[in-house]
């Protein structure tokens, strides 16, 4: 299997390939998107386990996680509304989110998808 530049193997298409819904391969597709996103503040070497908070860790801003959103829908296309999951959050739920969080949410908007 080949990598792309974060040293993160690529995801499977989302246009008619079976969704990879397996946890360790969601994180490292967002961990993948998010050396991306962190790449133009210097910090695309920073470690991203499940623990890792978008705030204090990462130091995202809200326009961080748009673009974070966006980059969900382009790999998940409809299946996962990132969006939809924030709304649901209160500011201080927000603040704390990690990566496991937002894995979880993958997965589980994936599953539910697969399953019809």
């Amino acid at each position: 299997m080949t990598t792309d530049a974060t040293g993160v193997a690529p995801a499977q298409p989302q246009n008619g390939a079976q969704a990879r819904t397996d946890p360790g391969a969601v994180l490292a597709d967002i961990a993948g998107m998010l050396r991306e996103l962190l790449e133009e503040y210097g910090l695309d070497e920073a470690e991203i386990g499940r623990e890792t908070t978008f705030h204090d860790d990462l130091e995202l801003e809200s326009i961080d996680l748009v673009s974070l959103s966006g980059s969900l829908r382009e790999h998940y296309g409809d299946r996962v509304n990132f969006a939809e999951f924030v709304a649901d959050l209160e500011l201080d739920e927000i603040i704390a989110l990690t990566v496991g969080q937002l894995v979880d949410f993958v997965v589980e908007s994936l599953r539910a998808t697969e399953a019809g």
